[in-house]
C-alpha cells in the first residue's frame, strides 16, 4: 500500500489532539519552550500544556538540546496527549538542509513494524517558510521509500500515511505540492537505479518512457537498431555492439508552453550495466555498475514530475540506453568509429564508453534548436576523488547556465559545483589516427572527459553534470539517490517561471510620449539611452 503525505494547519495544541502511533516534534533551538502558542492557559488544551512542559523539563534536566541538529527523545504514553508515541526532534536553525539532515536520522522509526501513521509537527520558521516545508516534504517521502522489487520477503512496511502539521496549510500548500511532485520523480530515479541490470535493460527503461507518455504533454519515440544506423550513430553503436541487449534512443517530449518557445534538451546517460568491456573493470564492486543509467533515471524521473506539477515549458529528454559488454563482436581499444556528427573517434579505452553514447544523442540533440542542453551522467571515477559524494561536478559553457544550476541545486539541497573548461585542458585528447582519442591522461579526467563532450555540444548553452559521486550511496546505505532530479526540476521551474514573465503583456503607459495626458499635462521625457547620451557627448 503506497504512503501518504499530507498537510495540516496544527499547533501544539490541535497536534495533541491527533491520533497517530508516532508525534514528531520538530524543535528548533529558537523556539525550544516557547513556541508560538497561546500564553495563557485558558487558550491551551491540557495536551499542549503537557508538551510543552515536556520540552521545557527536558531542556532544564539536559536531556533533549534543540540547538544538537538530529538530537532525539522518545517520550511513551504522554498523559494527554493521543499519539501513542512523541519523539522530539532537534533541528538546529531549521534551515532546509537540516531540516532533511534530521529527518533522515529518524527514518528508521518512520518504518518501524507498528507504526500506520506518523504526525510531524513543524514548529518556529519551519512551519511557515516555503523552503523549510518543501524539504520536509522531499525527505519525508524519501524517508519512507523502500525497495521491494526483487525483495519479496521483505516485510512492507507499516506506514500509511503522513501528516506534515504546519502554521497555515493555505499558504504552504502551493510548495508542498510541488515538493511532492519532485519527490515523485526522485523516487521513480531511486526505484529504476536500485533494479539490478537483468531488470532495467535498455528495454525496461523504454517501456518506462511509454508509460510516462501517458501523461497529459507526454509522447515518446523509441528508436531502435536499424534506426540507429540510419542516424549513423556510429560511437553509440559500437558500444552497444558487444551485448545482446539491443540498444535503444528513448525520446520523451514534454509540451507545457506555446510549440514556439524552444526547448530544454536533457540527456542522460543510459549504460544499463558496465564492465568497461574488452577494458574490463576490477571484480571487486563491479556490481554496483548497475547504477551507470542513473543519468538516464534521472531524466525519466524529471518527466515524472513534469507530468504531475504540469509547468509551463517544453523539454525533450534523451536516453541513449545500452549495455557496455564484452565479446567476440565488442569494440576494441585502438577502433576507431564515426560518429553522428561525422567526428571520428580512437577508442583508447572501452570504459570510457559513456561519453561514446552522449556524444551522438547530443548531436541528435541539435534538430530541437534547443535553449539549452544539459547531459546527466556517471561519467568519471575521477569526479568522485575531486567531489566525493557532496556535490555533483557542474561543467558548462555558458555563465548564465551555470549559475542557474548551481541555484536550483542550493534550493533543493541537491548541490553542485562549477568545475573547469579551460581549453587547454583538451590537448590531450588529440590522436594521431582520428579527429580525436575518447580519453586523454590521467590529470583532471572529470574535466578532459567533458571537454571531450563539448566537442559535440553545439552553439547553444550546455552543461554537463558528472554524477559518478552523488547517484547512488554504497556501503550500509547502498542504492540510488534520485540526484539530481532535484536540481534538474528546480532549474526548470525557475525557467517555466522566468518564461512565464517575460511573455506576460506590459502595461501601455497612460500617456505615450509626446502626448498631453488628460490632466492636460505634457509627461515628462523619458532619459535617454545610454547610446543617445553617447552619440550627445560626441556632437
Amino acid at each position: 500500500m503506497a504512503m501518504t503525505l499530507e498537510l495540516k494547519t496544527l499547533s501544539l495544541q490541535s497536534a495533541a489532539q491527533e491520533k497517530a502511533d508516532l508525534l514528531l516534534v520538530l524543535v528548533p533551538q529558537a523556539e525550544a519552550g516557547q513556541q508560538q502558542e497561546p500564553k495563557t492557559q485558558a487558550a491551551e488544551n491540557e495536551g499542549a500544556a503537557a508538551l510543552r512542559q515536556l520540552l521545557q523539563q527536558a531542556q532544564q534536566s539536559g536531556d533533549f538540546e534543540p540547538a544538537k541538529l538530529g538530537n532525539q527523545l522518545a517520550l511513551y504514553s504522554v498523559a494527554q496527549v493521543a499519539a501513542r508515541k512523541v519523539l522530539l526532534l532537534g533541528v538546529a536553525q531549521a534551515r532546509p538542509a537540516q531540516l532533511c539532515k534530521a529527518i533522515e536520522g529518524v527514518a528508521a522509526q518512520l518504518r518501524q513494524k507498528g507504526v500506520k501513521k506518523a504526525v510531524v509537527l513543524a514548529l518556529g520558521d519551519a512551519a511557515q517558510d516555503d523552503a523549510a516545508v518543501q524539504a520536509l516534504a522531499r525527505a519525508l517521502s524519501a524517508a519512507a521509500y523502500c525497495y521491494r522489487h526483487t525483495k519479496p520477503s521483505e516485510p512492507e512496511v507499516s506506514l500509511q500515511k503522513i501528516v506534515l502539521g504546519v502554521a497555515s496549510k493555505a499558504r504552504a500548500q502551493a510548495a508542498f505540492e510541488q515538493a511532492l511532485g519532485v519527490a515523485a520523480g526522485i523516487a521513480l530515479a531511486r526505484e529504476l537505479g536500485n533494479l539490478p541490470a537483468n531488470h532495467a535493460t535498455p528495454t525496461r527503461l523504454a517501456q518506462t518512457a511509454r508509460e510516462l507518455a501517458k501523461a497529459k504533454g507526454i509522447s515518446v519515440k523509441v528508436h531502435a537498431q536499424r534506426e540507429l544506423e540510419r542516424l549513423k550513430m556510429g560511437a553509440f553503436l559500437a558500444v552497444a555492439q558487444g551485448s545482446a541487449q539491443p540498444p535503444q534512443l528513448i525520446e520523451l517530449h514534454y509540451q507545457g508552453a506555446p510549440k514556439t518557445q524552444p526547448p530544454v534538451v536533457l540527456v542522460g546517460k543510459g549504460v544499463t550495466f558496465d564492465t568497461g568491456g574488452i577494458s574490463i573493470k576490477p571484480a571487486a564492486g563491479m556490481d554496483e555498475m548497475k547504477f551507470d543509467m542513473c543519468g538516464a533515471a534521472s531524466v525519466l524521473g524529471v518527466f515524472q514530475a513534469l507530468a504531475r506539477l504540469q509547468p509551463r515549458i517544453n523539454v525533450v529528454g534523451l536516453v541513449p540506453a545500452t549495455e557496455n559488454m564484452p565479446g567476440g563482436k565488442a569494440v576494441k581499444p585502438g577502433d576507431v568509429v564515426t560518429s553522428m556528427s561525422g567526428q571520428t573517434i580512437e577508442v583508447l579505452n572501452t570504459d570510457a564508453e559513456g561519453r561514446l553514447i552522449l556524444c551522438d544523442a547530443l548531436s541528435y540533440a541539435a534538430r530541437f534548436k534547443p535553449s539549452a542542453v544539459i547531459d546527466i551522467a556517471t561519467l568519471t571515477g575521477a569526479c568522485v576523488i575531486a567531489l566525493g559524494g557532496v556535490r555533483s561536478g557542474v561543467f558548462a559553457s555558458d555563465d548564465a547556465l551555470a549559475q542557474a544550476l548551481l541555484q536550483a541545486g542550493e534550493a533543493a539541497q541537491d548541490l553542485g559545483w562549477r568545475m573547469p573548461l579551460d581549453d587547454d585542458y583538451g590537448q590531450g585528447l588529440k590522436s594521431a589516427f582520428a579527429d580525436m582519442a575518447n580519453v586523454a591522461g590521467r590529470e583532471a579526467g572529470a574535466v578532459t572527459a567533458a571537454k571531450f563532450l563539448q566537442k559535440f555540444a553545439g552553439d547553444w548553452p550546455w552543461a554537463h553534470l558528472d554524477i559518478a559521486g552523488t547517484a547512488w550511496k554504497s556501503g550500509n546505505a547502498k542504492g540510488a539517490t534520485g540526484r539530481p532530479v532535484g536540481l534538474l526540476m528546480h532549474y526548470l521551474l525557475g525557467l517555466a517561471t522566468a518564461q512565464a514573465a517575460e511573455a506576460a503583456p506590459q502595461r501601455k503607459p497612460a500617456s505615450p510620449g509626446g502626448q498631453t495626458s488628460k490632466a492636460g499635462k505634457k509627461p515628462a521625457k523619458s532619459p535617454p539611452t545610454s547610446k543617445a547620451r553617447t552619440a550627445a557627448k560626441r556632437t
